[in-house]
């Protein structure tokens, strides 16, 4: 089944019978996507019972707290969800930079869980997945593979990671302490850039039926999971702020490419609420910038490919930005003579320093993004660009010492850190920003087509179909499919339980 075979009804009773079972004698229950968008909506009695499960166990209960509104104790509920607005003092720039946190979500620390439950979740409700023959493969360059093992683990189902060989140690360190056995985490050749690896050694997989693969690239799961979930996140946010300064005006979104995913959220916020959408690359791989490739270490960004699910044709600006200045801020951020640096020197607020550890690399990246941006539109106090850090920089010790390591560095004395600061921060400019018209987009929209006609297999109609605006509101309507398939499921589940 191809990824615009969307499942809106049950397509294997048998195999749905055995899902139920499975579930229900493990006391699975399925979160909607609704509930996900509004758990605030759950019911008191599971809010109650969460406050005893360890966010990071690998627990059933935890599906539910797969959603933006964790508290910071990562077990209760937060009524904004955890954000930052980043002051002039450390950005350069009037304009509030707003970014939401995606390290209180559970087990991973990171929001990608959100985009693998939503792309698995359809699959199990509808007998497409019997989680009782079938692995899950999460071809990933890190966090949503985690996401996925997380899943898989909750599910009683085998997952499988297939990630680049060169990610972050932290991630494999994960890895190993989730999955069942060492040999599901599938290493391929190259790092961040090599996703055609990561393709090749899933259609060799793919070749026996018990491997599902769950693409986030071509997964609209994925999109559709943030444009239902993280957008309406975000605009909490942004209403919150709006609440304290009613003149603000949300003016952009920015994330980095990646997946695309996230860029469903970008969708969102441009349907309700006009935001321009800015998607980031690293300028050592501008793929959509300027047809560009090459190795860089914004892990979670820029693959030299366009994904199936990015809506390119909505996209507003596209904006590069250097991975040296990504790892020198990430030294910069995490070393105590560069938090002092900034607290005493830039007259940064310390409990602003203190949050910057939950920025890692592609966090650092939506940042630097934002400020090129505001000072591209030169913006002023009362506007706000929303951005996400995806995960924490503790993903990124390792390459935080690799970093010090091709300074020549022993580590960050004053001087160290005023350098790093003027080389990557104060010196933030407009240079490798595109705001596009119809040419450009429809130009990066055409560079999808050698990954996803000639070496993927899509038809040209499917591909082209996803030009057209009409296409990306009509996958809406999924989601309240989606969610009656859930709850039918969830009854199903708890009378085999019974």
């Amino acid at each position: 089944m191809g990824p615009f075979d969307f499942p809106t009804e049950i397509d294997d009773q048998q195999v749905y019978r055995q899902t139920v079972a499975r579930l229900g004698e493990n006391g699975v229950t399925l979160p909607t996507f609704a509930q996900l968008a509004d758990p605030f909506a759950l019911p008191d009695t599971l809010r109650s019972s969460l406050m005893s499960v360890d966010p990071d166990a690998a627990d059933p209960a935890n599906l539910f707290r797969v959603h933006w509104y964790n508290a910071p104790d990562r077990k209760g509920l937060a009524r904004t969800p955890a954000h930052i607005v980043l002051p002039e003092s450390l950005t350069g720039v009037p304009a509030k930079i707003v970014v939401a946190l995606g390290a209180n979500f559970p087990m991973i620390n990171a929001h990608k869980v959100l985009a693998a439950y939503a792309c698995l979740a359809p699959r199990l409700v509808t007998g497409r997945f019997d989680p009782s023959r079938q692995r899950a493969v999460w071809p990933s360059t890190g966090n949503y593979c985690r996401g996925g093992i997380a899943i898989s683990r909750i599910l009683g189902c085998r997952g499988v990671a297939v990630l680049p060989e060169g990610m972050s140690q932290e991630r494999f360190d994960w890895l190993k302490a989730w999955v069942a056995d060492e040999a599901d985490i599938i290493r391929t050749p190259g790092t961040e850039s090599n996703v055609k690896e990561i393709y090749d050694k899933c259609s060799e997989l793919e070749r026996n039926p018990d491997n599902e693969i769950v693409n986030q690239f071509s997964e609209f799961g994925n999109y559709l999971g943030h444009y239902a979930c993280t957008g309406p996140a975000l605009r909490r946010v942004f209403e919150d702020i709006q609440e304290d300064s009613p003149d603000t005006r949300l003016t952009a979104f920015v994330a980095a490419s990646g997946s695309a995913g996230t860029l469903g959220a970008g969708d969102y916020l441009k349907d309700k609420l006009s935001a321009r959408i800015a998607v980031v690359e690293p300028i050592e791989c501008p793929t959509l910038l300027y047809n560009g490739y090459g190795e860089h270490n914004i892990q979670g960004i820029g693959d030299k490919h366009v994904p199936l699910i990015h809506n390119v044709t909505n996209s507003d600006f596209v904006i590069a930005v250097p991975d040296a200045a990504t790892d020198g801020l990430n030294v910069l951020f995490n070393s105590a003579e560069g938090q002092r640096y900034l607290s005493q020197r830039k007259g940064v607020d310390a409990g602003i320093v203190s949050a910057l550890q939950y920025f890692g690399l592609s966090s650092i990246c939506n940042m630097l993004a934002a400020i090129k941006l505001a000072k591209y539109l030169n913006l002023k106090e009362q506007d706000v660009i929303v951005t996400v850090a995806t995960d924490p920089a503790s993903m990124y010790e390792t390459e935080k010492a690799r970093t010090l390591h091709k300074l020549g560095w022993d580590g960050v004395d004053s001087d160290g850190a005023a350098q790093l600061c003027g080389a990557h921060l104060q010196s933030v400019a407009t240079d490798h920003v595109l705001e596009t018209d119809e040419v450009d987009r429809n130009r990066m929209f055409n560079l999808g087509y050698y990954t996803w006609v000639e070496q993927q297999g899509i038809s040209v109609a499917d591909f082209d179909k996803r030009r057209d605006q009409s296409f990306w509101r009509g996958l809406h309507d999924l989601i309240p499919i989606w969610d009656e398939l859930i709850m039918r499921f969830n009854k199903d589940t708890r009378s085999a339980a019974a």
